[in-house]
């Protein structure tokens, strides 16, 4: 496979390309302008495929719930702001049982906030973000590399269960460069939806509605998804470990944060500090597993995240009182360096006799 030096913007484009998107819809916000641009320009090059600038966040979003209801492989992107805007139409979507693809680079807020790189929409994505009982799945790469894995991955994962489909990255993610591979493109037929409305047929009648006016009925739909979500809980766990397997404290960070904190694990093992890290990439489902399996002989345990500590609650959930959970957090847009988590580490590390 050849490399190729882009963007991590670019890079989501170029991948949901091969994936076999057929219909992007956006609308402009900064840090993921790059990725807009460049669906704007090569999504053309794929015959049969639609790029629209809608005029609003809430009419991409709407756009996407029609483009999906034919069965197109649809999606749009966003950064903080903008995926609010959103929230009614994924939640509209999840009822439908209809698969998109959401791309959030995120930006520091709460509010308009800014434009620097944040993790502050954890909550967010991850508890589905609007109204009723639905979730999304939620993936969180780390790199440009990952960037095109998991976007390939996000289409199918998103036909596979039908349903909306969260890729959570971040403004730092988005802007910086990294040699990458892909994927060869989607060459063979994307497989038909038997659900999709192709307008009139011979037999009955496709019917995909969000009312009804029978609580019963509606409380099937929620069950049904309910038994949906449980099943994604148990087949599409993802996780990476670091430097576990003697380890006496282990970070718990995802996206951005995690890569930063690998270069201030690597430094703590050189002062004879025993730290490893657990990294979700898929922030729902949680890996609560595998946290619980870490904790039978680990018991501190360290969260890194680049906001007010939103990912601590599921890390709390998952061990259920079996660790001790120190945290450390930077809201609002502030990017530390590996330095800076270095230092955290090792006081915290002190701190609980673990060099003894």
């Amino acid at each position: 496979m050849n490399k190729f030096l882009m963007s991590g913007n670019s890079v989501v484009a170029e991948a949901a390309i091969r994936a076999g998107c057929q219909c992007y819809f956006g609308y402009p916000i900064t840090p993921q302008n790059e990725l807009t641009e460049y669906m704007a320009k090569h999504l053309s090059r794929r015959e049969g495929c639609a790029f629209v600038q809608a005029e609003s966040e809430i009419s991409a979003i709407n756009m996407v719930f029609g483009a999906s209801l034919t069965g197109a492989r649809a999606m749009t992107s966003s950064s903080s702001p903008g995926i609010s805007l959103k929230q009614e139409g994924i939640s509209y979507l999840a009822v439908c049982e209809l698969p998109a693809v959401i791309v959030n680079m995120q930006r520091g807020g709460p509010g308009l906030g800014s434009i620097s790189a944040s993790q502050s929409d954890y909550f967010q994505a991850t508890r589905g973000g609007g109204h009723g009982d639905y979730r999304t799945i939620v993936l969180a790469p780390e790199s440009g590399q990952e960037l095109a894995d998991l976007t390939k991955k996000a289409f199918d994962l998103a036909d596979r269960y039908r349903t909306p489909l969260v890729i959570l990255g971040d403004g730092m993610l988005g802007q910086m460069m990294e040699p990458v591979e892909f994927h060869e493109a989607a060459t063979k037929k994307l497989p038909e939806k038997s659900w999709a409305l192709k307008g009139a047929q011979k037999g009955p009648s496709r019917i995909i509605k969000s009312f009804t006016s029978i609580p019963g009925e509606l409380e099937e739909i929620n069950w049904r998804l309910f038994r949906k979500y449980r099943l994604i809980e148990k087949e599409e766990v993802e996780y990476e470990t670091y430097m576990v397997e003697d380890a006496e404290m282990v970070v718990v960070a995802y996206g951005i944060a995690a890569r930063i904190a690998k270069g201030s694990i690597k430094k703590a093992r050189e002062n004879n500090l025993k730290v490893g890290m657990l990294r979700p990439i898929t922030l729902w489902p949680f890996p609560s597993e595998k946290l619980m399996d870490l904790a039978k002989r680990i018991k501190h345990f360290f969260v890194f995240e680049m906001n007010m500590g939103q990912m601590v609650e599921d890390v709390r959930l998952a061990l259920e009182g079996k660790g001790q959970i120190s945290f450390y957090g930077r809201p609002g847009g502030v990017i530390p360096t590996p330095s800076e988590i270095f230092r955290i580490i090792s006081r915290h590390y002190y701190q609980k006799g673990l060099n003894r």
